[in-house]
């Protein structure tokens, strides 16, 4: 799965997200609503991440929701 998939699927993929990631919010989700950047971002915040861990997470992740 690539960012376009999930930023055109985000209100579905919302729930996998909060799953993996149990410190967002539903207001942070509403707010960030598919935004690469805004989600980044958040990781940074909420996790401490620095910029390039954060991305090497999220591609993690978009290949694990890949899979069957």
């Amino acid at each position: 799965m690539n960012w376009d998939v999930l930023k055109g699927q985000w209100k579905q993929m919302s729930g996998k997200i909060k799953a993996k990631w149990g410190k967002f919010t539903d207001n942070d989700l509403t707010l960030i609503g598919g935004k690469k950047d805004e989600f980044l971002g958040k990781l940074q915040e909420h996790y401490g991440y620095k910029k390039d861990q954060a991305e090497k997470e999220v591609d993690d992740f978009l290949r694990s929701v890949d899979r069957p």
